[in-house]
């Protein structure tokens, strides 16, 4: 079964980007960009809006599509998971719903901090990460 999920790659102006600490399973423990499943009927920028502000309180603008990955899930499932970039609109980050935690993390924090399968190398990949 292929599960459809949007994630938002979020600067600020210091060329920081946005990550949660996952406060559930999948990845319970593990930095990663904000997101997840898509509702019946929603679009990727609905959901992609909707999670965002269900787990740091910020409200954006979705941007371009970054890229997309597939990811092994429990019981063989499959999450399909299209990262777009996107923009603060409003809010100040606050974690909430499914995240332990958010922060403004540096490139140099990317390295440090234990972070989701494959996220560094995607990033990387799709030429997102400001150099």
């Amino acid at each position: 079964m292929r599960v459809n999920c949007v994630g938002a790659i979020v600067f600020d102006d210091s060329g920081r980007i946005l990550l949660i600490k996952r406060g559930r399973p999948p990845g319970a423990g593990l930095w990663s960009i904000p997101g997840g499943r898509l509702e019946p009927g929603e679009t990727d920028a609905d959901g992609l809006r909707r999670e965002v502000l269900e787990e740091t309180g910020l409200r954006v603008e979705v941007g371009r599509l970054a890229g997309t990955v597939d990811r092994p899930g429990p019981g063989g499932v499959t999450y399909v998971i299209r990262d777009y970039l996107a923009s603060v609109s409003d809010g100040v980050p606050k974690a909430g719903d499914d995240a332990a935690d958010v922060r403004w993390c540096t490139p140099d924090d990317l390295v440090r901090l234990p972070l989701s399968e494959g996220l560094l190398e995607s990033l990387t990949d799709w030429g997102v990460l400001p150099p």
